[in-house]
């Protein structure tokens, strides 16, 4: 079978279609998307360093942290 186009055109046209109504054109859209793809890593790394060695004692929190909220 043959695949069938979506009604409006190609999806590919649909997308940037999308993204030009935004706002965004492609260099802006990468640019974003690597943002957050480098903000992601940045936290896995920071929980990372966070864990402690394996034969250490876990520790324990009860409740919540209290934090100032200005």
């Amino acid at each position: 079978m043959a695949e069938r186009e979506p009604r409006g055109g190609k999806a590919c046209c649909l997308v940037s279609e999308l993204l030009e109504e935004a706002g965004l054109d492609r260099r802006k859209a990468r640019a974003l998307k690597r943002q957050v793809l480098e903000g992601m890593i940045l936290l896995c790394r920071w929980q990372l360093e966070r864990m402690e060695p394996e034969g250490n004692a876990p520790r324990t929190r009860r409740g919540a942290r209290k934090v100032a909220v200005e």
